[in-house]
């Protein structure tokens, strides 16, 4: 509860930052650009944290490539980014990460154009309180939170890894996940028993694909350190956010919160559980 309190308070914690913290305060903190032609792709850049840090990178020197869904808000935050970091190079792709044929034609069309790919941060999400399906038959959570980034990182991996090998500079890539991954129970983390109406629970769906997120940067970190490769993969919880999703997510997310509660207090091992319920 403590450490609750202190995050809704922006009090600062151990790396110096706090909720209040922005992405401007962060950068400036590292007053020189980093290393020339870096490449960093951002799923999610037209909204949200995707924007902020699109911008915080640019500022850097960064070369920004954005899928998006929606080109007109991918045009404006490449105009507010220009006004802000007139040498930006911003490049955008149509992209709908919750399609697997639009994540491969983005892949293919990234690597055409043969530029290095330093960063991949995986940041697109959604929240649904209804339930729905993308064009590959995926229940949407899923398939857009998880599967697509799934795949894009698959087809790019060995891309970042080439990029690290050439240039010495070690490739990261990021997950944005978050802390109600721990909502998910062991005898609740199933799929399949969301694709009926009458059983979907938006936040259960939204905290399974925040747990799979978890298990694919476990995994692929493994394999990425035994290839000895120089590239890191990462989860991150950004904390608690207003951004699209939180909007779209509200009334679901305290009926979640109320369900977690109440599964806390029947749990045999309720004490744990309520601490990390409180820790959210």
């Amino acid at each position: 509860m403590k450490e609750t309190l202190r995050y809704l308070a922006g009090i600062a914690g151990p790396s110096g930052y706090g909720s209040n913290s922005t992405a401007e305060q962060v950068i400036q903190d590292y007053a020189c650009s980093g290393p020339p032609h870096l490449t960093a792709i951002i799923t999610g850049a037209t909204s949200g944290i995707g924007v902020e840090t699109a911008r915080a990178l640019a500022k850097k020197g960064l070369r920004i490539v954005i899928p998006a869904r929606d080109l007109k808000k991918a045009d404006e935050l490449k105009e507010v980014i220009r006004e802000e970091s007139p040498k930006a190079e911003i490049v955008i792709f149509e992209t709908d990460i919750s399609s697997f044929v639009s994540v491969r034609r983005f892949c293919s069309g990234f690597l055409a154009l043969g530029l290095p790919l330093n960063i991949l941060i995986n940041n697109a999400g959604i929240y649904s309180q209804k339930l729905e399906f993308s064009e590959d038959k995926i229940e949407m959570t899923f398939a857009t939170n998880y599967l697509g980034h799934f795949l894009l990182t698959e087809l790019l991996l060995e891309k970042m890894i080439e990029t690290a090998e050439q240039t010495g500079i070690q490739g990261r890539i990021i997950n944005l996940s978050s802390a109600i991954h721990s909502w998910v129970r062991r005898d609740a983390f199933c799929f399949s028993k969301m694709l009926y109406p009458g059983n979907y629970d938006g936040t259960s769906a939204y905290s399974q694909s925040k747990l799979a997120n978890i298990l694919h940067v476990k995994e692929i970190a493994t394999k990425l350190k035994a290839r000895n490769a120089r590239v890191t993969m990462n989860a991150v919880h950004p904390g608690i956010v207003k951004t699209g999703i939180m909007r779209d997510s509200y009334k679901g997310f305290i009926t979640g919160c109320i369900n977690h509660m109440l599964c806390c207090f029947e749990s045999t091992n309720r004490r744990c559980e309520w601490k990390i319920f409180c820790r959210l």
